[in-house]
């Protein structure tokens, strides 16, 4: 299961893991959205399914990992991609606004992880991958909340890390640099940033989206069954770098 998968990277996931073999189940809040995804995917020859919840409602995600266990099977696989941004100065950023970005990109998380990761500890298989950032790292001005959100992730994919390897549940995080998606549309369209991210990254571009695939399908594979609690940074070289 992908959650957030109904575009942007979290599609890209479910596709990449769908062509490698495996039976994807998408979700997202948005229904219509999501059913075009999974349209689309079918459309391709890939076994894939839609889910629609609210990963930070735990009623939902309860009631619907349920119905995806009854309908399809044990989940052997979540991939926690579901996100959001927005962006603004510390200063001018409202709690509001502090909470529903931490509530989404954070809480999230846990909750999903925990109600799956039930099922995966009792069968004592699993493989959860939680989608990262830089901001995991590093900060960035105007984007407050996300950073806090995503070293948020990058720990407790430790901590879940920790207390789930004896019952060979693995949990590593994947965390994208700047890719060229709609999420960061305003950014590539933006000149002077786009100038400067080129020059930032030690590879000179901006990531493919499809460049995170491999990754995705190690972490997800039994070639990754003694890593866990790691994160896997695929950026260029810019974190490397100075």
């Amino acid at each position: 299961m992908v959650t957030g998968s109904s575009r942007g990277l979290g599609l890209v996931f479910a596709r990449g893991l769908a062509q490698a073999g495996a039976t994807v189940v998408l979700s997202g809040r948005s229904g219509e959205t999501l059913q075009q995804a999974v349209a689309g995917l079918k459309g391709e020859g890939l076994d894939a399914t839609g889910y629609s919840f609210d990963v930070v409602n735990r009623q939902q995600v309860t009631e619907q990992v349920g119905r995806i266990e009854r309908d399809i099977g044990p989940i052997d696989i979540l991939v926690n991609s579901a996100g959001i941004q927005k962006r603004a100065p510390i200063l001018d950023t409202e709690e509001a606004v502090w909470r529903e970005v931490l509530d989404v990109n954070l809480t999230g998380v846990f909750l999903t992880s925990q109600v799956i990761a039930k099922g995966m500890v009792e069968r004592r298989q699993g493989k959860i991958i939680n989608i990262c950032s830089m901001m995991s790292e590093v900060g960035r001005s105007t984007i407050a909340p996300y950073t806090a959100a995503k070293g948020g992730v990058k720990m407790l994919t430790r901590a879940m890390a920790v207390e789930w390897a004896k019952y060979n549940v693995q949990v590593n995080g994947l965390g994208p640099g700047y890719f060229a998606t709609e999420m960061n549309k305003a950014l590539i369209q933006d000149p002077e940033f786009d100038r400067w991210i080129r020059q930032r990254t030690p590879a000179g571009r901006w990531g493919k989206p499809e460049e995170l695939i491999g990754a995705a399908v190690f972490l997800a594979s039994r070639a990754s069954d003694f890593v866990t609690g790691q994160i896997l940074y695929v950026d260029g070289g810019i974190l490397a770098s100075l």
